[in-house]
């Protein structure tokens, strides 16, 4: 059966891409996949195809003319939370954490097999499908921490500040269990999803942004704790 998104067409990809090479090899690998590709072969003209209402997954190349996949990145995220898997041959950690840290979903480094991209853009589909369960009204409150669960607010010391969808989800679940050590595999599998097979320094990324979000201005440590080589806990007092 051919992948379709809610409305019952094809999934629609957008490839960001300027090597002639993956290009073609991603249009024919992909179709056959069933899915339906759009291609951009530089970073402009990426944003300029995107469309929240029709591309179903981006797949983004780092090193871009005209703009960079950074840009592009953060250009999407303004407007759509739509999934963005980076596909680049620059592997190393800094640019893996700093695409997260921006918005991207998932990282593949080049070269890879088709059949393991495939997998990933299956898997973040389904979390997305996945990712809007019932909410209760409740207002889930924690020394300085206050999150309104429905309306999806979160306020600090008083003040309301922006969190992305998988930290606030994160930030949910370890209030929920305050006092508690959550494993990193129970927070990937609740936030993430069971089938996430990405780098679990994803995890470590919203963590530490989520830190630097409570601390306040002098520095003062968060309520957020690691517990080495198990996971995190939210500490009762702050």
């Amino acid at each position: 059966m051919s992948p379709s998104s809610s409305d019952d067409r094809r999934t629609r990809i957008l490839v960001v891409e300027d090597e002639e090479s993956f290009i073609d090899a991603l249009e024919v690998g992909l179709k056959r996949e069933g899915f339906d590709v759009v291609v951009a072969r530089n970073g402009q003209e990426g944003i300029d195809r995107f469309d929240a209402k029709t591309i179903d997954v981006v797949l983004l190349d780092l090193m871009l003319p005209k703009k960079s996949g950074m840009e592009v990145c953060q250009a999407i995220r303004l407007i759509s939370d739509t999934p963005i898997i980076i596909v680049s041959a620059k592997g190393e950690e800094i640019d893996m954490v700093l695409m997260l840290e921006i918005g991207a979903d998932d990282y593949v480094t080049k070269p890879y097999r088709l059949r393991e991209l495939v997998a990933r853009i299956r898997a973040v589909l389904r979390r997305r499908e996945g990712a809007s369960p019932a909410l209760s009204a409740e207002v889930l409150q924690n020394q300085e921490i206050r999150l309104e669960v429905d309306a999806r607010r979160c306020f600090v010391r008083g003040t309301e500040v922006k969190l992305r969808k998988k930290e606030f989800a994160l930030l949910q679940l370890l209030l929920e269990n305050a006092g508690r050590v959550l494993t990193r595999e129970v927070l990937i599998d609740r936030v993430w999803g069971s089938d996430y097979f990405g780098d679990t320094k994803t995890l470590d990324v919203h963590i530490k942004r989520l830190r630097s979000v409570i601390e306040d201005a002098d520095g003062k440590s968060s309520p957020i704790t690691t517990v080495r080589g198990v996971g995190y806990r939210l500490d009762l007092t702050s």
